[in-house]
């Protein structure tokens, strides 16, 4: 295909924060990849480069935050020519490309929630899209009613089912004066604690216990930005243990 316009819409949720959402490419070296990375939506888009270097058509565009936290996002590219408007979650940002092509010249296959191994470095980084997508939407055909009357030909559709499974996690939310109190295990001298954690504030305590029999205690906290562990025990000489990262 050889488009001068563009629009392509989904929905999708995630609790990964990388994965390769839709990827195209050309012999031309023109090539298209939404992606997230880090949690974040990184539109990659090259109209087309010379040889010579002179025309250098690569441009990168990243927007949103957090979009691992399982709830749908929408996203709906409009492109014509090198004017592109990219929304995420009705925010919509407008640029350019680089470079001096109009044209997406697009001859190899499309791919949505993967892109194929082509032996190139930038393949092998890549993570597949793990989670839900619904509504594709690719200038005006609806890949996922396709996808599921299967008439994409040819497709390697894999492992892929028409229904969104959620997860089995249970988030519990504290509201700076509410906290959780669980009973301790006696006699034991190990320990052990992990979670997931997602906040605006800057600081706050994450998680205290005091050690049985007046031994001391462990404590963590948030102190502007940083997660610091503290560790106080009461019969040795050096009695504080302090781990910031």
């Amino acid at each position: 295909m050889k488009t001068l316009k563009d629009v392509i819409s989904l929905k999708f949720k995630t609790s990964e924060s990388e994965g390769v959402i839709f990827h195209g490419e050309g012999q031309q070296g023109d090539y298209i990849t939404l992606e997230l990375k880090k949690a974040k939506l990184v539109l990659n888009l090259n109209l087309g480069s010379n040889q010579l270097g002179s025309i250098y058509g690569h441009t990168s565009v990243m927007t949103g935050s957090l979009l691992d936290d399982h709830h749908w996002h929408s996203i709906i590219i409009e492109r014509h020519g090198r004017n592109i408007n990219l929304t995420l979650d009705r925010h919509m940002q407008h640029f350019r490309t680089n470079g001096e092509f109009d044209y997406l010249d697009l001859d190899y296959e499309i791919t949505f929630g993967g892109m194929p191994f082509s032996g190139k470095p930038s393949s092998k980084s890549r993570k597949n899209f793990k989670g839900c997508m619904e509504s594709i939407n690719y200038n005006g055909n609806n890949i996922t009613d396709l996808a599921k009357r299967k008439k994409l030909e040819p497709s390697n559709l894999g492992n892929l089912s028409f229904s969104c499974v959620e997860p089995h996690t249970v988030p519990v939310f504290f509201n700076a004066t509410s906290y959780l109190e669980v009973p301790g295990r006696p006699i034991q001298d190990l320990f052990s604690i992990s979670f997931l954690f997602r906040t605006w504030n800057p600081s706050g305590l994450l998680v205290f216990s005091n050690f049985a029999d007046d031994l001391g205690n462990v404590e963590i906290d948030i102190n502007e930005g940083k997660v610091s562990v503290h560790i106080n025990v009461t019969l040795v000489k050096k009695n504080r243990i302090d781990i910031s990262s």
